[in-house]
């Protein structure tokens, strides 16, 4: 009589393989990253030498370069890296929530109600500086989610992702009708919005973003909180609330996380498109549909991508610059299109 032999131990090399290729993708955004925070240091209008910028960042002698490097690109780089993992990780969250993968933070209002409150401080209350626009472009921002919320609300079904999608583009529409209508009505008003309203991170120092630092903290430190409970609800809801998540209680979080997100962003920026409508597209193929590697790694994607389009805007059109929100609409839309086409994306 013989005794089989064991055969080799059969090994599970999807996963494996999977957490392999997530960490690879997070090491090489990583590794961007860094790059491209350094060109944004070194980068500019005004062309400096690296031994200046070297010299400016660990041993500054108070030149005219130094003021350039220290007072404006490291402020604005800071600005950038924030805005754009709030803005990317606000775009996951509402892809979750909503199910839906063309939507965006602006599919709650934010945008439209953030513009609204920014024309009415210059119209009603002759607000002129960034220091006034970003708390009125927050209060705005909030204002319209709670709106949409309430509004997607009514019903027996309470929200779901059909109603606070047409809750949100009814809400949209009538606040950017309401802004129009204030901005035609007085020249001035319109010269004063148009600046903020192009989405830039020119001219914004370090007052502008320790105002919204942390409203974007604690907007992403409950959008990484609700991970576990957003990967229930990509199976459904019933699935969801057959493991123990409330439905509701999860919306009303992811809500106030995107409000929070994309509020502080677009107060500090300005509305900047594109971020958190592709960002999630581009990170989904290494990550997967799991929420607690899609959401951070969404975060990372959106600082790179926002960093990447406002080093090209300093650069194009020297010595004068084009903003940042019109250089990612000039590349991020086609871009889209190009990656719709090309690859199949992943459902969500």
């Amino acid at each position: 009589m013989t005794t089989a032999t064991p055969g080799p131990p059969v090994v599970k090399s999807g996963g494996a393989a999977l957490r392999r290729r997530r960490l690879l993708g997070i090491a090489l955004l990583l590794a961007v990253l860094v790059v491209v925070c350094l060109l944004s240091v070194a980068v500019g209008a005004k062309p400096i030498a690296l031994g200046n910028v070297w010299g400016a960042l660990f041993s500054p002698t108070g030149s005219e370069d130094d003021i350039v490097v220290r007072s404006l690109r490291i402020p604005r780089t800071e600005l950038g890296l924030m805005a754009g993992a709030a803005l990317g990780l606000a775009g996951a969250l509402i892809q979750g929530h909503t199910r839906n993968p063309l939507a965006d933070p602006g599919l709650l209002g934010v945008d439209a109600g953030a513009a609204f409150l920014v024309v009415i401080g210059i119209y009603a209350f002759g607000v002129t500086s960034l220091f006034g626009y970003v708390w009125f472009a927050f209060a705005g921002a909030l204002a319209a989610s709670v709106a949409v919320f309430v509004l997607g609300s009514t019903g027996r079904g309470g929200p779901t992702p059909v109603t606070l999608a047409l809750a949100g583009a009814a809400v949209s529409a009538l606040l950017a009708a309401l802004t129009s209508a204030v901005i035609l009505i007085d020249v001035q008003t319109l010269d004063a919005y148009r600046f903020w309203a192009v989405g830039s991170l020119a001219g914004r120092d370090v007052s502008v973003a320790s105002q919204v630092v942390w409203f974007l903290a604690a907007g992403a430190a409950i959008g990484f909180a609700s991970a576990p409970a957003l990967n229930a609800l990509a199976l459904g809801d019933d699935v969801a609330r057959s493991l123990g998540h409330s439905v509701r209680r999860t919306r009303i979080v992811g809500i106030v996380a995107i409000t929070l997100l994309a509020g502080g962003a677009t107060a500090a920026c300005g509305p900047i498109a594109f971020v958190g409508l592709v960002v999630p597209h581009v990170v989904r193929p290494f990550t997967g549909p799991d929420y607690r590697w899609l959401l951070p790694t969404s975060a990372l994607a959106g600082a790179v991508l926002l960093l990447v389009a406002d080093v090209i805007g300093r650069v194009v059109v020297r010595p004068g610059e084009l903003q940042v929100g019109i250089v990612l609409a000039l590349v991020g839309g086609p871009f889209f299109v190009w990656l719709v086409r090309r690859r199949k994306m992943v459902q969500i």
